[in-house]
């Protein structure tokens, strides 16, 4: 089995080398100082299960890698439409493509029967260019459970979780499904193949699409956020909105709001990636956790005022910052 990362930070690094462990033929696409880190000492993954040391391939080129059976897209969402160089030359005829990102997945209502079967969310689809560059008869869905960060160039702190939870568009529990699960489950990690992974995107989105927006507008951390009453009130507000939103498209996550704050209370001190991102001056990834799911309020005529709120103070505050 060949894998190539595309974008090979924290979570991608630690895929791969968990992959590459497990006795698959991995690439790693970096940059700069992590690239060259890598090359020199390998993966280094310092982790609570364990730490280990995986020496995959390393490379800022992926012509030097060529077609692969699987691409891990390690990017943010909002690059995806411009990652054609980097993604074209490890495409093979079965080429599948892992999209390990936040939110709503360019690929939500393709092979969704309903009404809304083979729609365009402009948010993360714009005008098709993210379907050009990866086809959606070419997507493995995957809500990524892990956290991790880059403690330095070429070491990945692993934090918590093993969970990636992968799944066909259309539901079907497929042979390339199936042949990726063994071996992540080979390499170490938790691998379900969900026949429903809309319903996991889903109960992943009740957080990320208040949490990160709103953490960003106030500074505060997970367990400020659940404990303090007025940005508690607000976190179940959009929580129930986004259930709301999620029937609509045909998906009932089992998740009830109450336990989706408990766990989230749990966290603790802990900033989102969106707050990190905005202290560091980076583009933020509203498009896929929030507009995106405004957009689709809009289609199915749900209301989500708070919703759409949140999302009009953030998003202002992206463009004020000019990191939009």
């Amino acid at each position: 089995m060949r894998i190539a990362v595309v974008g090979a930070g924290a979570i991608g690094a630690y895929w791969g080398a968990a992959l590459h462990r497990g006795g698959a033929e991995v690439h790693l696409i970096a940059r700069r100082d992590h690239l060259k880190a890598m090359r020199a000492n390998g993966v280094q993954v310092l982790s609570p299960r364990g730490d280990f040391t995986a020496h995959p391939n390393a490379t800022d080129d992926p012509a030097e890698i060529g077609p692969v059976d699987y691409v891990f897209m390690g990017l943010k969402a909002y690059d995806y439409p411009n990652s054609s160089s980097l993604v074209k030359p490890l495409l093979g005829d079965d080429t599948a493509i892992i999209a390990a990102q936040n939110g709503i997945p360019w690929w939500y209502f393709h092979q969704l029967a309903g009404p809304y079967e083979g729609r365009r969310i402009e948010a993360v689809d714009p005008g098709g260019a993210t379907s050009a560059v990866l086809a959606p008869e070419r997507a493995i869905g995957c809500v990524v459970y892990p956290a991790a960060e880059i403690e330095a160039p070429g070491v990945i702190r692993h934090v918590e979780g093993t969970r990636f939870s992968i799944g066909e568009p259309s539901g079907k529990v497929s042979e390339r499904c199936t042949r990726l699960s063994e071996a992540m489950i080979a390499g170490g990690l938790k691998s379900p193949v969900e026949p429903a992974l809309r319903d996991d995107i889903w109960i992943k989105l009740m957080g990320n699409a208040i949490f990160n927006p709103l953490s960003a507008l106030t500074g505060a951390t997970m367990v400020d956020m659940c404990t303090h009453p007025g940005t508690r009130r607000v976190t179940q507000q959009v929580m129930e909105e986004i259930l709301d939103i999620a029937a609509r498209v045909g998906s009932k996550p089992e998740m009830s709001v109450e336990r989706r704050l408990r766990g989230a209370e749990k966290v603790g001190h802990h900033k989102t990636s969106m707050l990190l991102d905005l202290e560091a001056g980076k583009r933020l990834e509203l498009d896929a956790i929030v507009t995106a799911v405004v957009e689709m309020a809009d289609m199915t005529g749900a209301e989500a005022p708070t919703l759409r709120t949140v999302h009009a103070a953030a998003d202002l505050l992206a463009r004020t910052r000019g990191t939009a």
